[in-house]
């Protein structure tokens, strides 16, 4: 359903299980970010009414799955520590060239948070589905449909906004190939993307 092109390996959830403190905490900028991107497409093309309404939606989303996982941090006697660099979001962000017209960086824009939203549901179905703790894995496979729900309305937008579906497709597909290679790299941390 996703269309990555190179699954997790499962033993990642392995790594994710000997510090939950440090996913976690990942988990939490990550939603934070997500909920940055939101703003930042509303600020940058504040024009499509249809656009901001559903990143107003998303906002509050991503807010409140951060203070829900604020909230299990708190709960662990942890706090949340420091933010630190996402080399996969850096990594991907390197795959459309600089510039172009305001329509095709905001195509580029959508399909890059359709991804990440995409990995970032793959990896929560993996944790739902292996994690020993539970509490945890119930609490991922919520998320998980979240995660899915916001992949599909980044793509549909990206279809919708794009000159021409089929580049727009193109686009996609190569995004995944990209993608799958960066993905060799990683799955060595304790990270939702790395």
């Amino acid at each position: 359903m996703l269309g990555l092109k190179l699954p997790t390996d499962p033993r990642w959830v392995n790594i994710v299980e000997k510090n939950i403190s440090e996913i976690l905490c990942d988990h939490a900028f990550c939603e934070q970010k997500a909920a940055s991107t939101a703003i930042s497409l509303i600020v940058g093309f504040p024009e499509y009414t249809d656009l901001v309404n559903e990143m107003i939606a998303l906002v509050k989303e991503e807010m409140s799955h951060f203070k829900m996982v604020h909230d299990l941090i708190i709960e662990r006697g942890e706090t949340l520590g420091r933010d630190r660099k996402d080399n996969y979001v850096l990594q991907l962000l390197k795959f459309f060239p600089k510039g172009g017209s305001r329509n095709t960086q905001l195509v580029h824009r959508l399909l890059y948070a359709a991804l990440i939203e995409a990995r970032s549901c793959e990896r929560f179905r993996l944790l739902s589905e292996e994690l020993q703790d539970n509490n945890l894995a119930d609490f991922y496979r919520k998320l998980m449909v979240s995660e899915a729900n916001h992949y599909t309305m980044f793509l549909q937008f990206a279809r919708q906004y794009g000159d021409d579906l089929d580049d727009v497709n193109k686009k996609w597909q190569d995004l995944l190939v990209f993608e799958a290679n960066i993905m060799q790299d990683l799955g060595t941390n304790e990270t939702i993307h790395g």
